[in-house]
């Protein structure tokens, strides 16, 4: 009599769960830098406020006013204040491009179950503040609806600057969560900024532009890295989309696209064929030139590029301003709103939807309060939201102070909101801190990622 073994039930997905070792290595290399580059984003912005309300405040305006090369062509006679925004953060979107591409190809995004919960929370913490931002200037008379995409984005910067000062061991789940939330939500900020806030559009630079990236493309997937080579197509890619009206920063995103990631086998070599080295091409990844290239410019993004933008865009001068008007104005409340009330539900609604219909639970050593705290930590939007700010109102315009400050007053609410929370876990998250650092072998591979249930 044949005996019938029922089949096994399929293994429950566990939300926020660790990566796998090589990934959890990336990550935490990655946030040390961008935790530099929060503490200097952070002094660049404060050094801003104090200059712009200072006696001094004039010169602040004219370093901004001032253009290095007046009458240069392909719309290049731009004051320095712009360089920083359009040049600078295309250094900055670079290095996302580059995130993004190695995510795709051999992070967490590779693996549709594991991307579901970004892509579903980054979604959600758009889409919320959007509409908060939409009805509360249609209530307040509708002007100013071309900012609606202000306070849909996520600073991680900045967020792991907050994260720093509170002294947050929060669990390698957690911190991957967020980390890859915040590099979804810069994949549709730059959407955003492609498709909405694209000016006197022309098709024929744009084509050249796509030309140079293409022979950009060519180039690194041959794994030619010739810095002579290189340097001059990106920046061709980038004055000739300038020049196209698509915003200039669309191009260091496309480069970073083109990168490879996986390290570049030998000719003629074999293919992976068994799982255990198809589950090893993300380790493959750290030695391709996506990885090089993302070592080498992410210190320059972080440290200088971001930093020099936020203290030429974070200046708002309050000095005789009607602070209770400004508290009142429906831009200021529908952006603040936005940030604060928007981006925590939307990332927290997103996320427990998507455990109650597919059942997912959450790690063990995670709890809803630990999502609640890192919901309201992605509020703090302050790069990309200046940079939006900017292309929907225009720098120095009579909507550009209210949009700074209320950009610094949502991030700073939500920073503070968010430490509230995560600090009240700080015991909990130090104690599973340790449990990620034990390595009883001393082979340089902590315990949990050989033992999943080394607890």
């Amino acid at each position: 009599m044949t005996r019938h073994t029922p089949p096994s039930a399929p293994p429950k997905i566990r939300l926020f769960s660790r990566s796998s070792w090589p990934e959890a290595r990336h990550l935490a290399d990655v946030l040390r830098t961008e935790t530099v580059g929060g503490a200097l984003l952070l002094s660049g912005a404060v050094i801003a406020l104090i200059w712009a309300n200072s006696p001094w405040s004039d010169s602040y305006t004219r370093l901004g006013d001032v253009v290095p090369w007046p009458g240069a062509p392909w719309h290049l006679d731009l004051n320095l204040a712009t360089w920083a925004a359009d040049g600078l953060l295309a250094i900055f979107f670079f290095v996302v491009g580059l995130e993004l591409k190695r995510e795709f190809v051999a992070g967490d995004l590779r693996d549709p179950r594991r991307a579901a919960l970004p892509m579903a929370a980054a979604l959600g913490g758009m889409l919320l503040p959007a509409l908060i931002y939409v009805a509360v200037v249609l209530s307040g008379g509708g002007e100013g609806l071309r900012g609606w995409a202000i306070p849909t984005a996520t600073d991680i910067a900045f967020a792991l600057a907050v994260l720093a000062v509170v002294s947050s061991h929060l669990p390698q789940g957690l911190r991957a969560f967020l980390l890859t939330l915040a590099v979804v939500d810069d994949l549709f900020a730059i959407i955003i900024i492609a498709i909405f806030y694209t000016a006197g559009f022309h098709p024929v630079p744009l084509l050249a532009a796509f030309a140079a990236i293409g022979l950009f493309a060519v180039l690194v997937q041959r794994g030619r890295t010739w810095w002579w080579a290189l340097i001059p197509l990106a920046i061709a890619a980038w004055t000739l989309m300038h020049a196209s009206g698509v915003h200039a920063t669309v191009a260091g995103v496309l480069l970073g696209f083109t990168v490879p990631v996986l390290a570049r086998r030998p000719a003629g070599g074999d293919q992976p064929t068994t799982g255990n080295e198809q589950a090893g091409a993300a380790e493959a990844g750290e030695g391709g030139l996506a990885a090089r290239l993302e070592h080498r410019w992410r210190p320059v993004s972080a440290g200088f590029a971001v930093p020099i933008f936020a203290l030429f865009a974070a200046g708002v001068t309050l000095r005789g301003t009607d602070l209770g008007a400004l508290l009142r104005d429906p831009i200021v409340i529908a952006i603040v709103a936005g940030l604060v009330f928007g981006k925590s539900i939307g990332i927290f609604g997103s996320t427990y939807l998507l455990a109650r219909f597919t059942r997912a639970e959450l790690d063990e050593d995670i709890t809803w309060v630990d999502l609640l705290g890192i919901a309201l930590l992605a509020g703090v939007g302050f790069t990309v939201s200046l940079l939006i700010g900017d292309l929907a109102f225009g720098a120095g315009s009579t909507a550009d102070d209210r949009v700074k400050a209320a950009v610094l007053l949502g991030s700073v609410i939500s920073a503070g909101l968010a430490a509230t929370v995560l600090v009240r876990r700080n015991a909990a998250y130090r104690r599973v801190a340790e449990r990620e650092r034990l390595d009883t072998d001393g082979d340089g591979v902590p315990d949990v990622y050989q033992h999943p249930d080394a607890r």
